[in-house]
């Protein structure tokens, strides 16, 4: 069954969720905590991917970085019509990369998301002995999307480095860009409602914690998702510059806490997944810096 990227679709995508607990994915808008109250080596177990990069570039905005390029066969696409989306990443040395470090229960995550962020999903695919990363992809409707190849690997002095690396989707036909939703901090979603507390600034990190509720009960039984009681990605409008953020290791009194710093102002979009009685969801905020 193929991924699709939707807005209402079960599997991590902008609104909703894509379980790919199967071969292929659709790309829609349904997905896939912690103690102290100030940042700390000690308090901060979780990481971050993305975020601000030497010089004028933004991470997930370019193919290549750090001396890794993000190759794929093919980026062109018809819209909803599965096909296999397969991509390498070469190295330094100029030959595939295949020493990829597990992180967050996985070699490599590919995050997919439309350029107007009214689709989004996070996606695994699987490697081949050669490199060749591959997935059976659907993008639903016309339009460009982004996707991002976020990844750990051994450099060749043996040390872990993190590049983000992106590309753009093409899918031809009449594209009606969707607007970005109204800044607000309640999100529902499969009959839970999802908020935040915490004011992202730009220039500090600052705490930011996310609370499920289930008819005004907070859920406290919230599962763990790829290790971590939820993952954070977040967008820039305009550029899709990428940071992805994996809380605190334990619930902070039921909620799934990180530690969030925004490197410039702007508009973005927060996709928060994470999963309760077996089911992966995402909910998503819209946040004015």
């Amino acid at each position: 069954m193929p991924v699709s990227v939707g807005r209402n679709t079960p599997l991590f995508v902008a609104g909703g969720l894509v379980a790919a607990l199967v071969a292929g994915f659709v790309i829609g808008r349904e997905v896939q905590g912690n103690a102290s109250a100030s940042p700390s080596s000690s308090a901060i177990p979780a990481h971050t991917h993305g975020g601000p990069t030497s010089g004028d570039a933004a991470a997930g905005t370019s193919l290549s970085s750090a001396g890794y390029s993000m190759i794929a066969e093919s980026t062109a696409f018809t819209a909803g019509v599965a096909r296999d989306f397969r991509f390498r990443v070469i190295g330094p040395d100029r030959k595939p990369v295949t020493n990829f470090v597990v992180a967050q229960e996985r070699k490599l995550h590919l995050i997919v998301a439309r350029r107007d962020l009214s689709g989004f999903a996070h996606l695994h695919p699987s490697m081949s002995p050669d490199g060749t990363w591959s997935i059976p992809l659907t993008l639903p409707s016309a339009g460009v999307w982004h996707a991002y190849a976020d990844f750990v690997v051994l450099d060749p002095s043996g040390q872990q480095v993190n590049p983000t690396l992106g590309l753009d989707l093409a899918v031809p036909g009449d594209y009606k860009p969707v607007a970005v939703p109204a800044p607000e901090r309640v999100f529902t979603v499969g009959g839970l409602t999802v908020t935040y507390e915490g004011t992202p600034q730009i220039g500090g990190t600052q705490p930011f914690t996310v609370r499920v509720y289930n008819s005004g009960t907070p859920v406290t039984d919230l599962q763990r998702y790829l290790g971590s009681y939820g993952h954070l990605v977040v967008l820039r409008e305009g550029d899709l510059a990428y940071l992805h953020v994996h809380p605190e290791d334990q619930l902070i009194g039921g909620g799934v806490k990180f530690w969030l710093a925004i490197p410039t102002a702007g508009r973005y979009r927060m996709f928060f997944e994470f999963q309760t009685a077996g089911a992966a969801r995402l909910a998503e905020f819209t946040v004015q810096v």
